[in-house]
């Protein structure tokens, strides 16, 4: 907690600068030495990082950190988790508390050069959005000049909020607290008319409220918002096996591979199912992980779609639809590059 205390105080960029990148192979060594994967998750987010009261990590956003210790121990429980807020998450992992960060983070162009880090993927591509009280009787955000606004600190909602209401020339007045469940409870208490954050946020917080029927999402989506595992620069070979352990979930659901029938698939004659279970083509040397890295992934943690559905699709509480996370091949935008 110490070390958090004395870099949070320094700027971002000078932070970067002054810890220095990371040097190649150097993550992957200290996580085999510790034995255990250290990822930065949010403090509680329904569908995408939250535990359970005795101390049990899922999500989204969880199952990624468990895809890559699957890929490096063939253990998906070699994980620790570190819940941080929207303020300290990329101090954290600039100043290597944390491995990875897989905390429902949009990629941007500054977060992805000043801040020294790099996005390995996207594992949920959303927007931000609106949810209103039916009370106020809101159909649209067109309709929200001079609301006040409920909104979290340290988040891309602060700028695409103001973009938003400039642009459609309308005013309001901003809310803000550090975390989302202060953000949610400030919602529910009457200090703001209007809560923004990413649509999916949206869907998770509004079944934290004591009576979820009285919000709704308004339709409007006003941003991109690819959310995604976050690393340090400079260690290619870690950014490798992050970017990969995601990818290789995706390529498991185009390729119809799941942990149900993945020991089935071991026998199948698809060139494209082989390589993905590491029987033949370039298997795990690339990366420096056993041959059987996606495979160890496929079968303690699932394909893609079986990581959505159970955590935020229709598996779960939220019942988000796939949408723009469907396949690239199903009406969707999901897309990972083949392993070959």
């Amino acid at each position: 907690m110490k070390k958090r205390l004395l870099v949070s105080a320094l700027p971002a960029l000078a932070l970067s600068v002054a810890l220095g990148t990371a040097q190649a192979g150097e993550t992957l060594d200290a996580v085999k030495g510790k034995g255990f994967v250290q990822c930065g998750v949010s403090t509680g987010l329904p569908g995408f990082s939250v535990a359970d009261d005795k101390g049990n990590w899922a999500g989204l956003d969880v199952d990624v950190c468990r895809a890559v210790a699957a890929a490096i121990f063939g253990d998906a429980s070699k994980v620790k988790y570190s819940p941080l807020n929207a303020k300290e998450r990329f101090t954290a992992l600039q100043s290597s508390e944390i491995d990875m960060l897989s905390r429902n983070t949009t990629w941007t162009l500054t977060r992805d050069s000043n801040l020294g880090l790099n996005f390995a993927g996207v594992n949920y591509y959303d927007g931000q959005g609106f949810m209103v009280s039916k009370n106020l009787g809101v159909k649209s955000a067109l309709e929200l000049d001079g609301a006040s606004v409920c909104i979290q600190a340290g988040t891309t909602t602060e700028l695409n909020l103001a973009d938003y209401f400039r642009a459609n020339s309308m005013k309001y007045e901003p809310i803000t607290y550090d975390s989302s469940d202060e953000t949610v409870k400030g919602f529910e208490a009457g200090r703001c008319d209007v809560l923004t954050s990413d649509q999916s946020q949206l869907y998770a917080l509004r079944i934290k409220l004591s009576k979820p029927g009285s919000a709704i999402v308004l339709p409007e989506v006003i941003s991109k918002e690819p959310l995604g595992p976050v690393v340090r620069q400079g260690d290619d070979e870690w950014f490798n096996i992050v970017r990969w352990s995601l990818f290789a979930m995706i390529n498991a659901e185009e390729l119809g591979v799941s942990s149900a029938n993945v020991d089935k698939m071991k026998s199948s004659k698809d060139p494209g199912i082989r390589r993905l279970l590491g029987l033949e083509g370039i298997k795990g040397q690339g990366l420096k992980l056993s041959d059987d890295w996606a495979y160890n992934i496929v079968k303690q943690v699932g394909n893609y779609s079986e990581a959505f559905e159970r955590n935020v699709g229709q598996g779960s509480r939220l019942k988000i639809s796939r949408g723009l996370n469907a396949l690239w091949n199903n009406g969707g935008i999901q897309y990972a590059p083949p392993i070959r």
